[in-house]
Formats: C-alpha cells, sequence, structure tokens
C-alpha cells in the first residue's frame, strides 16, 4: 500500500483571495490544514528606510501606500508623532475635519473589506453595492485633496486646505442622460459638508441592505460562525488590535481609552464580539460603520458653525499662501526653501499611535535634530494577525483559509513595508 503523506500546497500571490502578495505554504492532510506558513518579501518597498532620506513633509506621501485603503488614517498616524517632536496642536477646525475623514476612511476601508470578503466567499451582491458607496466617499477625498486614493492631505499643523465650497457636478454624455446627471447632483448642489451629511443620513439604509442579504443568510454563516476562533486572553497575547480584537471581546479602541484630535467629544460606542470567530469580526465591522456615521454627523455639525484657520500660522511649518508667492519675491524663496530643505525637528524620539481601521497604527519617529528622520518605525496592525494566522487555520479546512485571511482585512503594504 502506498505511503500516505502530507501534501504541500502553493497559495498565492496571485490568487485572488490572497489579498495582496501573501504566499502561503500549506501543508494538507487531506483537505485539512496541519500548518501555514505566510511568506512575506514580496512586496517590500522599503518605506521606512525612504523616509529617512526625505525631509519630513515628503513622506506624507508614502504613508498612504502603507495600508492603500486607509490613506488618510495612516497620514495622521505620521503627522502626529511630528507634532508630539514639535510641541505644536493643529487649530480646532483642523482637528475635527482629521476626525471626520478618520472615519470617512474607516468606512471606505470596511466597504472595501466587506465587498472583497463576500466576494472571497461567495456573496457577489454584496461587492457591488459596497463599491456603489464607496465612489461617494471617493468622491469626498478628490474634492479636498484632488485625487482619489493616495490624498496627502494632512500636514503638521493642520490640513492642505479647507473644505470646498461647491462638488464637482456629473455632466450628461452618451453614457449618462440629462435626467440621470440631474439625479445623480442632486446631493452636489452644496458644498462638500452638505455631500457628507446626506451620505450620512442615507448611509444607514445601505448598511441595513448589506445586512438583510449577510447576516443572517445560512450560507455565509456556514462559512464564518466557528471558524477561525480566538479567545479574549489570546488575541491580547498574539498583539490583535482593532476589529480583530474588538471580535474577541476586548472593548479596546484608541478612539476612548487614548483619545487625540477631538474623539474625547464624540459620543459613539465600540461593538464588540463575543465568540471571536469570523462572524463576530463581521458583526463589528458592520457595527463600526454605523458608529462612523455618527461620528461624522458630529463632525459636519460643528463644522458647519465654527469657521477658522485650519493651519497653524507659525511661519516656518507652512509654506506661503499662493497668492503671496506669486507676487512677492522673499515668500517665493520661502516657498521654494520650504519644499525642497523643509525644517529642523528638534532632538527626540516620540511614539503616535492612531486607532486605524485594521488596528491600531503607529508611527515610532527618532529626530537627531535634522530636516529627516534619523529613523522610522511603523507598527502595522496586519502584521501582528498575520503572524497568528497559522495558529487560526490548523485544523480547518482549505476553503476556511479564505475566509480567515479575509477576516484579517490584511493588506501588504503595510505588513510588508
Amino acid at each position: 500500500m502506498a505511503e500516505i503523506r502530507n501534501f504541500t500546497l502553493n497559495f498565492g500571490p496571485q490568487h485572488p483571495a490572497a489579498h495582496g502578495v501573501l504566499r502561503l505554504v500549506l501543508e494538507l492532510d487531506g483537505e485539512v490544514i496541519q500548518k501555514a506558513d505566510p511568506h512575506v518579501g514580496l512586496l517590500h518597498r522599503a518605506t521606512e528606510k525612504l523616509a529617512e532620506s526625505k525631509v519630513f513633509n515628503q513622506s506624507i506621501g508614502y504613508m498612504d501606500r502603507l495600508d492603500y485603503v486607509s490613506m488618510m488614517c495612516n497620514e495622521h498616524a505620521y503627522v502626529l508623532a511630528i507634532e508630539n517632536l514639535l510641541g505644536i496642536t493643529p487649530p480646532p477646525r483642523a482637528q475635527y475635519i482629521r476626525v471626520m475623514f478618520d472615519e470617512i476612511t474607516r468606512i471606505l476601508n470596511h466597504l472595501m473589506w466587506l465587498g472583497a470578503h463576500g466576494l472571497d466567499i461567495g456573496a457577489m451582491t454584496v461587492f457591488l453595492y459596497c463599491f456603489r458607496e464607496r465612489e461617494d466617499l471617493m468622491d469626498c477625498y478628490e474634492a479636498v485633496s484632488g485625487t482619489r486614493m493616495h490624498a496627502t492631505y494632512y500636514r503638521p499643523g493642520g490640513v492642505y486646505r479647507d473644505l470646498p465650497s461647491s462638488m464637482p457636478q456629473y455632466q450628461p454624455s452618451q453614457w449618462r442622460s440629462q435626467k440621470e446627471a440631474s439625479r445623480l447632483n442632486e446631493a452636489r448642489s452644496g458644498n462638500l459638508l452638505d455631500f457628507i451629511e446626506d451620505f450620512a443620513n442615507r448611509f444607514p439604509a445601505c448598511v441595513d441592505d448589506y445586512e438583510t442579504l449577510l447576516t443572517d443568510n445560512r450560507i455565509w454563516k456556514q462559512r464564518t460562525v466557528d471558524i477561525g476562533v480566538v479567545s479574549a486572553e489570546r488575541a491580547l497575547q498574539l498583539g490583535f488590535t482593532g476589529p480583530m480584537l474588538r471580535g474577541s471581546g476586548v472593548a479596546w479602541d484608541l478612539r476612548k481609552k487614548q483619545p487625540y484630535e477631538v474623539y474625547e467629544r464624540m459620543d459613539f460606542d465600540i461593538p464588540v464580539g463575543t465568540n471571536g470567530d469570523c462572524y463576530d469580526r463581521y458583526l463589528v465591522r458592520v457595527a463600526e460603520m454605523r458608529q462612523s456615521t455618527r461620528i461624522i454627523k458630529q463632525c459636519v455639525e460643528w463644522l458647519r458653525h465654527n469657521p477658522g484657520p485650519v493651519m497653524i500660522e507659525e511661519r516656518k511649518m507652512r509654506p506661503p499662501r499662493r497668492e503671496q508667492m506669486k507676487g512677492d519675491m522673499e515668500s517665493l524663496i520661502h516657498h521654494f526653501k520650504f519644499m525642497t530643505e523643509g525644517y529642523c525637528v528638534p532632538k527626540g524620539e516620540t511614539y503616535a499611535a492612531v486607532e486605524a481601521p485594521k488596528g491600531e497604527l503607529g508611527v515610532y519617529l527618532i529626530s537627531d535634530g535634522a530636516n529627516k528622520p534619523y529613523r522610522l518605525k511603523v507598527r502595522a496592525p496586519g502584521f501582528a494577525h498575520l503572524a497568528a494566522l497559522d495558529e487560526m487555520v490548523r485544523g480547518h479546512m482549505l476553503a476556511d483559509v479564505v475566509a480567515i485571511i479575509g477576516t484579517q482585512d490584511i493588506v501588504f503594504g503595510e505588513i510588508d513595508r
């Protein structure tokens, strides 16, 4: 009789369910996972090392490209670290704008996760629904920064510019009639705050649609209930943060426990799970989208009634205004020097963390008094989650590996920096 032995399977890095360039070497007994060995290194872009060769402000755009589904949250951690060393605080309006866009980013991330996770394990319609809502939020990104993804909108001392007073309009074309364009432009007739408020008012009904499709769907529950169970104690030992930790029943959220910006003024709840399985983590992320909508509404209300500066007036921290630069030689020289040489940050080291959509994203920054970081280390939440993948998949079937990778919400930009 032939010898029975385990079968080794290469999963990824081109696999659509590998979410980037994850390569898994799986050891299988039939279809049951005995061991999973994640390989990183296929994407490495040396973000932390490159940041040491660029002036502080020039690395903000690199942060967008870490977790490229949670762009502004990555910027936020880096900018907070610089502000800690400089000892500066942005104006209140800038802080509210940052919080509002952090929550818009959280919804963007969770919509991407829900659509892709659903597609991975067999639900196609929810993917189309999620991308329908993502389109509106991408328009908000574009309205403030000029780009839909890598915004580079946050700055040490505030944000790049105030919220625009108008939204781009849809135009009739061979693909879109005048009537359809007018319908789409209804929410765009006011300013950006009006558009965001309109989105926040109609978004909970969209989340209800997602839940109608999935929450009590027996196929969805068969694929996620009791899959990838992690107890609260083990989640803490493994260094889980964000929905991965809260899904196991630990109510840890930096926005509540270590508030930054104006989160202590916000009224919202921390959703937690009970079983620590894929289904609980799904419920937590869906509930987080609802809580983010609450926070966005509070920010919109405050921003409507409180105009003001969105950047500190400290001349060394910001370039001159464009109209000044065009008509004044000194301002032109200042602009050139600021963009090429930046500013020197006092000696010291700091760690700044934000509650990014995937968990605690932290930036450890050391300055030697120069205009570039001496050392930069990014604490990526996904790295700790990926390290636990072997433990989470053992004893499960091959098809469950896809569900567990999905529930971890892995993006390789931040893992393989």
